[in-house]
C-alpha cells in the first residue's frame, strides 16, 4: 500500500464540519468555478466565431474570383464563366463547390417608401441548404424555370422598412442608362444579424441580372468558391490565383469583411487574458489553502519527523492531498461548465442584442478537444503550484512543531 496516499485519504476524510474539511471544500469549489468559467468562455468564443463565419460563408463563399478592376462600385466587372475556368477551379483538391453570382444596384419602391438595395443574382447552384437557416419566413426563391425568375428574398430589415411581407410584390428600378424596372415577388424573408447583408442585399435570379445587363448566359459578375478546409484558406487563395487567368483576382471573404474578422481575433486575445488570470487566481488559491492545511498539521508533521519520516515522505502526503482536491475540482468544473453550456445550447436562455452582436442569443459550440486541453492546462499549472507550499515542510523542526499550538 502507498502509505502517503493512505495518510492523505485519512486527512481528506475527516469529520464533516471540521476546519480542514471546510478549507478543502473551498479549494475544490475555487478550482471547479475557474475551470467551468474557462470551458464556458471557450465554448462561447467558438460559438461566436462559428456562427459569424458560417453566416458570412453561407452568403459569400470562402473565396471570390472576379475581374481585376480599380472601380469601387458594388457591381462587378463581368467575367466569362466557361468550362475551362470551371474545370480549373473544380479540379483543385480543396474545392468543394463553385457558384456564379452578379451584383446589381437598384431602388425598391412601394407606395410610401423607397430603399436602395443590391440584388445579388444567383442560380440553382447556390448553397440553399446553408442559407435556409437564415430564413425566418417564406422560402428560398425558385430559379429552376426556363425563363428568369422574378422571385426574391429580402432581409427582415428591408422588409420591415418597406412594410413588405411574403407574397407581396414590389417594383425595383435599376440604376443605369436608360433606367429599367421589374416587378418582383417577395417569397422569403431572411435575417443574418450582419448589417453588411441585412441593410442592402436581396437575393434574386442571376438570369434576371444578366437580362438587365444584356449579358449572355456565359457571363457573370464573379465566382464564389467553397473549400473543404478553411485552415488552408491562405494556401487555396494563392494556388487558385496562380491557376486562373491573369485578368482575374482571387480574394478571401475574410479580407472583404476584415472589420468583423479583426473583431473575432480580438476576442481570441481576450480569452487568452482570461485564461491567464483564472490560472493565476486558482494557483494562488491552492497555494494559500495548502499552506493553511500544512499549518494546521504542523504537529502531525513534527510527530512524523520525530518517528523518522523523511521530508520526501511527508511532502508526498500533502501532494496526494492537493492532487485529490485538484481532481475533485476538475470533475466538478467539467460537470458545471458542460451542463451550463448544454442548457444555453438547447434552450437559448441568455439573449443578445442582434444589432451589436450579430445574433439574438449567446452561441455555444462544443469542442471536446479544447475541453481536454483546458483540463490538462489547469492540471499542469495547479499541479506545479502545489510544489511551492509543500517545499516549506523541510524547514519544519520536530521539537518546535510538536509544541506548536
Amino acid at each position: 500500500m502507498n502509505f502517503p496516499f493512505f495518510v492523505s485519504n485519512r486527512i481528506s476524510n475527516e469529520t464533516a464540519g471540521s476546519f480542514s474539511t471546510i478549507i478543502s471544500k473551498i479549494a475544490v469549489i475555487s478550482i471547479a468555478l475557474g475551470l467551468s468559467v474557462l470551458i464556458l468562455s471557450f465554448m462561447i468564443l467558438y460559438g461566436f466565431k462559428g456562427e459569424i463565419k458560417d453566416k458570412i460563408y453561407s452568403f459569400s463563399g470562402h473565396l471570390i474570383i472576379n475581374k481585376y478592376t480599380l472601380s469601387t462600385s458594388f457591381e462587378e466587372t463581368s467575367i466569362v464563366v466557361d468550362d475551362s475556368l470551371i474545370n480549373v477551379i473544380e479540379s483543385y483538391p480543396l474545392t468543394s463547390r463553385v457558384q456564379p453570382f452578379a451584383m446589381k444596384a437598384g431602388l425598391l419602391k412601394t407606395d410610401d417608401e423607397v430603399q436602395g438595395v443590391l440584388i445579388k443574382g444567383v442560380d440553382d447552384s447556390f448553397d440553399t441548404a446553408s442559407f435556409s437557416k437564415h430564413l425566418i419566413e417564406g422560402r428560398f426563391p425558385d430559379f429552376s424555370g426556363d425563363k428568369y425568375s422574378t422571385e426574391v428574398a429580402l432581409s427582415n430589415k428591408i422588409a420591415s422598412y418597406l412594410k413588405l411581407d411574403t407574397e407581396d410584390e414590389v417594383l425595383i428600378y435599376f440604376v443605369q442608362n436608360p433606367p429599367r424596372f421589374r416587378r418582383l415577388q417577395v417569397v422569403g424573408i431572411y435575417e443574418t444579424g450582419l448589417e453588411e447583408f441585412d441593410e442592402k442585399v436581396i437575393i434574386g435570379d442571376l438570369d434576371l441580372v444578366r437580362r438587365i445587363n444584356n449579358w449572355p448566359d456565359s457571363i457573370a459578375g464573379g465566382l464564389e468558391v467553397f473549400i473543404s478546409d478553411t485552415d488552408e484558406l491562405e494556401k487555396a487563395e494563392m494556388d487558385l490565383f496562380n491557376s486562373v487567368g491573369i485578368d482575374l483576382y482571387v480574394d478571401k471573404v475574410s479580407d472583404r469583411f476584415i472589420q468583423i474578422f479583426d473583431w473575432l481575433n480580438l476576442l481570441n486575445r481576450n480569452v487568452v487574458i482570461l485564461l491567464t488570470i483564472i490560472l493565476f487566481v486558482c494557483g494562488t488559491s491552492i497555494i494559500s489553502i495548502m499552506l493553511i492545511l500544512i499549518m494546521e498539521r504542523t504537529q502531525m508533521i513534527g510527530t512524523l519527523k520525530a518517528l523518522g519520516s523523511s521530508n520526501r515522505f511527508i511532502r508526498n502526503i500533502f501532494l496526494w492531498n492537493g492532487v485529490q482536491l485538484l481532481v475533485k475540482g476538475l470533475l466538478l468544473g467539467n460537470v458545471i461548465g458542460i451542463l451550463l453550456g448544454a442548457l444555453q445550447y438547447f434552450f437559448k436562455i441568455i439573449p443578445l442584442d442582434a444589432t451589436n452582436y450579430y445574433m439574438s442569443h449567446v452561441p455555444i459550440q462544443f469542442d471536446f478537444l479544447t475541453i481536454l486541453w483546458l483540463n490538462l492546462s489547469v492540471l499542469a499549472m495547479i499541479g506545479l503550484t502545489l510544489l511551492i507550499p509543500v517545499s516549506i515542510i523541510s524547514k519544519v523542526q520536530p521539537i518546535e512543531s510538536i509544541r506548536f499550538d
